[in-house]
């Protein structure tokens, strides 16, 4: 019975989300405070990128860029307002991280899908962490944040 309830409940809280606010941004838009704090951490930056984003109710800009001699991609996330350093994110596609509902909840908005990209953000300030995704649904890339009860707390067409 308790389940009859939820699953509703759950389709309502993804249904009537919130914007994500997940867009790209060229590197010299990228406010003056945060690539000062950016190249304090990491002079040697190359093929960086930023994506305006919204993790738990903060406006971030999430940077992915590469150190000169690492091949790996690197996330970081910094605030919007003052540029300070928020949090390392981590690539997880592929690593069903998830919480089962999770993937639930996504079928019922999207019906068939793809995650195409994951990260996971753990919220630095306490307990929490989100899963920022880029979900491809009928030809159409949407960019969604799921927190760490599996809920869809944002969601966006790209």
């Amino acid at each position: 019975m308790r389940n009859y309830f939820l699953i509703p409940g759950f389709l309502v809280l993804a249904l009537s989300s919130v914007s994500a606010n997940a867009e790209a941004v060229a590197k010299d838009a990228i406010p003056a405070p945060v690539l000062e704090q950016f190249y304090k951490k990491h002079p040697n930056a190359i093929d960086i990128s930023a994506t305006k984003k919204t993790h738990f109710k903060q406006a971030l800009y999430e940077i992915t860029f590469k150190e000169e001699k690492d091949k790996e991609a690197f996330i970081e996330l910094y605030r919007a307002n003052n540029g300070h350093f928020f949090v390392n994110a981590d690539n997880v596609q592929g690593a069903n991280m998830m919480p089962a509902v999770a993937y639930d909840n996504l079928k019922a908005v999207f019906d068939t899908y793809t995650i195409k990209d994951a990260i996971l953000v753990v919220n630095p300030n306490g307990a929490g962490e989100e899963y920022d995704l880029v979900v491809n649904a009928s030809s159409n890339d949407w960019s969604v944040v799921v927190d760490r009860t599996g809920a869809i707390t944002q969601k966006e067409r790209n």
